[in-house]
């Protein structure tokens, strides 16, 4: 096949290029370009200007075409702002899906085909089985890289072309090990984070330049709506939080937490951890990997990233809103994903309301 590679500039996209190259498929990389390669961004952010050298360092190596993309302003507009818009709504967003939704599985893909490619494979951490009704996406051998939680947006027609060849590696040692085989000079080099265009490690800025709402002053509130103090910015704040309450952390004995977050009335609500859990919550931006069930399904769910599965009940209230019933009562937070599973199987997910 024609492939086209995904290629970050990180270990796990070189060696994805140089094991399909092996296997005899027709590999060229393609590298999106996020920041501006003359500035200065954090150790560990993707994209960048170094790592798109090492991207074409590698495919120098390799013996394959390597492209550059300037994705920069569409990056600007789907991600970094779409980020900033979120925490001044009082939500704790994921920029990492915001970027697989937009310019890598939508702008690359795109790339791809007009390159006249048959597929496209990117490093990511997941499996794609074909089963009896077509691809399926499932978590990887390797659960402790799993990034599937990540990938729950991603289209059947998208998962059609989409290849993952790192799913099926016992772990990241294995793959160090065959970048080392193949002579790659990244195969030591550290792995990108997942925010990566938080330069300083505060996000705080970015609010502040995009969305100034969100860092503006309020009222912090117990569950009957007394005021007990004051904050500087709900976007400073996300649900389940216990930090930043300076004095508030602790009333009548008991920790407090950050309940709600009332964004129109620039509002933060606290009260006990206890009080923090529910059973019951509400997604929107539905995508499904399965036929969409006409009432309801059974399966298990995981809210946040480093989450455990839990039992649930999702059912159907309208094409574009699902309403899950957890098992036992977690503390969901507006914003975050919440992605359904059978065994390792993927089935869909939808954002947090």
């Amino acid at each position: 096949m024609r492939i086209m590679i995904a290629m970050s500039g990180g270990v796990d996209s070189s060696v994805t290029a140089a094991l399909l190259k092996e296997q005899g498929h027709e590999v060229f990389g393609a590298t999106l370009q996020l920041y501006d390669a003359r500035g200065v961004v954090k150790k560990g952010a993707c994209c960048a200007g170094q790592d798109i050298r090492d991207a074409r360092r590698v495919s120098e190596k390799l013996g394959i075409p390597h492209y550059v993309v300037d994705a920069e302003d569409r990056f600007q507009t789907t991600v970094i702002e779409r980020f900033a818009q979120s925490y001044q709504k009082g939500e704790t967003p994921v920029p990492c899906i915001a970027c697989n939704q937009g310019v890598k599985f939508t702008d690359l893909l795109t790339m791809a085909r007009e390159l006249g490619a048959e597929a496209m494979a990117t490093g990511h951490y997941v499996r794609r089985i074909v089963g009896k009704n077509g691809p399926e996406l499932h978590r990887p051998v390797d659960l402790s890289r799993d990034q599937s939680w990540f990938l729950f947006a991603t289209t059947l027609e998208q998962l059609e072309y989409l290849r993952f060849p790192l799913g099926d590696m016992p772990n990241k040692d294995k793959v160090r090990e065959e970048a080392e085989r193949f002579h790659l000079a990244v195969a030591q080099k550290s792995d990108s984070q997942d925010i990566c265009f938080v330069t300083d490690n505060s996000y705080i800025k970015i609010v502040e330049k995009l969305a100034p709402e969100g860092v503006m002053p309020g009222e912090i509130v117990d569950e009957q709506g007394v005021v007990i103090g004051h904050h500087e910015g709900i976007a400073k704040y996300t649900i389940g939080q216990t930090k930043r309450l300076g004095n508030l952390a602790m009333r009548d004995g008991q920790r407090q937490m950050v309940l709600r977050i009332e964004s129109e009335k620039r509002r933060i609500v606290i009260g006990p951890k206890q009080n923090n859990i529910c059973q019951t919550f509400y997604l929107r931006d539905l995508n499904w990997l399965i036929p969409v069930p006409t009432e309801f399904l059974y399966c298990n769910v995981q809210i946040r990233a480093r989450d455990q599965e839990r039992p649930a009940k999702v059912i159907i209230e309208k094409k574009d809103r699902v309403r899950v019933e957890l098992e036992t009562a977690a503390n969901p937070a507006p914003g975050q994903a919440c992605v359904f599973y059978k065994g390792t199987r993927v089935l869909g997910g939808g954002f947090i309301l």
